[in-house]
This record gives structure tokens, sequence and C-alpha cells, in this order.
């Protein structure tokens, strides 16, 4: 029987895991996290942020695992996504163990885009537009 490894995030926690993150930032900074499409111009600005204050990957990995878990929470909230565990093909394709599915069936990893964002960090990285450009897309029936 396979053993489950409780530090790998499961979809079913990942709304929990946000609102706990949410808390911390919220706590300390007067950040406005409030789930809002606008709000992911802050995640914008806080990757960016750590990115040019000289953190690395592994330094800023929890707190980019967290901004991650907040762009998917947006999409669960503001554009009828679902959280999902991703199978074995689609976690060696994304390099995440979850993402989110919208109301098409199409599957985004709003984890991966947070760690695109912060290596490359162009503007064609923002996840605000991110959300405007998926959320508009509709997806072409296969002829």
């Amino acid at each position: 029987m396979d053993q489950v490894d409780e530090r790998v995030p499961r979809a079913s926690g990942m709304r929990g895991q946000t609102a706990a993150f949410v808390a911390r930032v919220t706590a300390r900074n007067r950040l406005p996290l409030d789930y809002s499409v606008a709000s992911l111009r802050v995640v914008d600005f806080l990757i960016d942020g750590l990115r040019k204050g000289g953190a690395d990957r592994e330094r800023a990995h929890e707190t980019l695992f967290g901004l991650g878990a907040y762009v998917g929470e947006v999409l669960v909230r503001r554009a009828g996504a679902v959280w999902v565990d991703f199978d074995d093909h689609e976690r060696a394709y994304f390099g995440q163990p979850v993402g989110v599915r919208m109301p098409d069936g199409r599957v985004w990893n709003p984890l991966g885009k947070v760690h695109n964002r912060f290596e490359a960090g162009g503007p064609e990285d923002s996840l605000q537009t991110f959300y405007l450009t998926l959320h508009g897309r509709v997806r072409r029936a296969v002829a």
C-alpha cells in the first residue's frame, strides 16, 4: 500500500492552506489580499519584491507556494474553478501536485505560474493578466 506524503499538498486542503497563508501575511502587513481579481496585481508586486530583494527559490519556497495557492483560490472563487489533484502525467508536465480545473474542463497550474513569475518576472508572466486572459478564453470544439 502506498504511503501518502503529508508534505505534498492535496486539492482537498488547498482552501484551508490558502486561508492560513493569507491570515499570516495580512496579520504582519496591511496587504489587500481579498481574493479579488485586482488583488492579483498585489501578488505580482510581492513576487517582484522577492526577486528584486535577492531571495532564491529555496528561501522563497513557502511564500511562493502560498501566493500560488492564493492565485488558485482566486480562480476558484471568481472563475468557478475547482482544486484538483494532478494525475501522474499532469504532475510530470506541470511539476506540481495540484492545480485547478475550470468549468469548461481545462486544467491550469497557478503554483507553477507563480514560480514562472518569480524566475522570469516579465510582464507576460503577470498573474493578473493570466487571470484576465484565462477567464476570457473559450475552449474550441474539436471537429
